[in-house]
């Protein structure tokens, strides 16, 4: 199984419910979860040391000659159950070679979440937007990870991608609620989290890959 999570306006949280899924689905797999960070931010928030080797970017621009199992090579633990593939220092802007990427994760056989952070699909970006576009898309659960925002809400509805679910992020005093955000994006909310004190701690301080707080265990139980 593949999971991504992506998001159409940065802040939405995308980073913190990849780990927080990985976690989630490493309890119901016997080999465990992997953990891709296509987005750069996924070792500062689990509190791990930031890695200054080759990473999956690396794996992306070697092109064919290199061996899928290459991948595993770069893997470094997060904890028992988890494993991290860390982003590279380059530019991931290969849509071809991130196909090839996305069928070896889905070839895996445990459950893998990808961090894409933002899609923005927008030309100006350049080859990166269709490759973050690509790995988006070709996961079996393409998940769009949203606050009840209407300026996020609207830049998903733009996007030439339809998530197969959403991660609604909830806070007090926001307008929109789960039916409207359904309806304007066309797919069905698979996971709600309630913001709160005790994510935001566990994030701050680093305890987020030792510990899951409650309220996002709860939220992402049938998120895939």
């Amino acid at each position: 199984m593949l999971v991504s999570c992506w998001s159409a306006k940065g802040g939405s949280g995308t980073t913190v419910i990849a780990a927080a899924l990985a976690s989630v689905l490493s309890h119901r797999s016997d080999e465990g979860s992997l953990l891709v960070d296509a987005a750069g931010d996924l070792p500062l928030l689990l509190g791990l040391p930031e890695p200054d080797g080759p990473g999956l970017t690396e794996w992306v621009a070697a092109g064919p000659d290199v061996p899928a199992d290459a991948l595993a090579r770069l893997e470094v633990a997060v904890r028992p159950g988890v494993r991290l593939v860390p982003r590279g220092s380059r530019r991931l802007d290969d849509a071809a070679r991130v196909e090839v990427l996305a069928a070896v994760f889905a070839g895996d056989p445990r459950p893998v979440v990808v961090d894409v952070g933002l899609v923005t699909g927008r030309p100006a970006d350049g080859p990166a937007a269709d490759a973050a576009m690509v790995l988006a898309a070709a996961a079996t659960h393409s998940l769009l990870v949203t606050r009840s925002c209407y300026l996020s809400v609207q830049r998903a509805r733009r996007l030439p991608l339809t998530p197969s679910g959403i991660v609604l992020l909830t806070e007090s005093g926001r307008a929109m609620d789960r039916r409207e955000v359904e309806e304007r994006i066309g797919a069905p909310v698979v996971g709600e989290v309630a913001v709160d004190g005790q994510i935001a701690r566990a994030v701050d301080n680093g305890s987020l890959a030792r510990r899951l707080p409650r309220a996002l265990e709860r939220g992402l139980r049938h998120a895939a």
